[in-house]
């Protein structure tokens, strides 16, 4: 995990550096995904360089995220907080999947018109075991400048925000994209984390499990790939 951490720490400083940016903005959920993010881009960068999006729907709990950035001591002025509830529901759309997506792109769009606004890059807070289960929003959570932990599975995320000594509220806490009261990622996909990334290893896991797995993988292959003519 050292390594690692040193390692992202790196990357990050060097596609900064590249790119001529100094500044980041991050949306930071309080998940263990975006809390890892936020940790590594800190100590890429300095907290005084990193601007926190809170983004909550109409209201919703924002005490983990406000956990992390007391925890990372972010200064109160690298520290917006913007309710999406009106913006979202400007769709008028009633179908709580597709308020998800909605709810997802429009915080794409907040954090990527701030980035504007501040001459600064978006970091992303995808992780591998996401990617490859393609358990995301095309063109909202998945859409990024630069991508810090997206090598890791989830398992390895957790492990690494051990590591960094992260409130331990953010990192048992169940997995969950916060779209809806009660959605939790391994409830939707049917199957746990865990057990995606030990299939994804090539490690012995459950025919039941290992069937489910496969299942989803065809389903949202569509994801992964955009047919087009040269």
């Amino acid at each position: 995990m050292k390594k690692t951490t040193e390692e992202i720490t790196a990357f990050l400083r060097e596609v900064f550096d590249k790119e001529g940016f100094g500044k980041a903005v991050i949306a930071v959920s309080g998940g263990v995904d975006s809390s890892v993010a936020l940790v590594l881009a800190v100590r890429a960068l300095g907290r005084e360089n990193v601007f926190c999006l809170q983004l909550p729907y109409k209201g919703q709990s924002v005490e983990l995220s406000d956990l992390m950035l007391d925890y990372v001591r972010i200064p109160k002025n690298r520290r917006v907080k913007i309710d999406i509830g009106k913006a979202a529901d400007s769709f008028k759309v009633k179908d709580k999947a597709r308020l998800g997506n909605i709810m997802a792109r429009v915080r794409m769009i907040y954090c990527f018109d701030f980035a504007r606004k501040e001459r600064a890059l978006v970091v992303g807070t995808e992780n591998k075991s996401e990617k490859l289960l393609g358990y995301y929003t095309r063109f909202g959570d998945e859409a990024a400048d630069v991508e810090p932990i997206i090598h890791l599975y989830k398992t390895e995320v957790w492990a690494l925000a051990k590591y960094l000594k992260l409130p331990r509220e953010v990192i048992d806490q169940v997995p969950t994209a916060g779209l809806w009261a009660g959605q939790t990622d391994e409830k939707e996909l049917g199957f746990s984390y865990r057990e995606a990334d030990n299939y994804f290893q090539g490690e012995v896991i459950g025919k039941l499990i290992e069937k489910k797995i496969v299942k989803h993988l065809s389903r949202v292959d569509f994801k992964k790939r955009v047919p087009y003519t040269l």
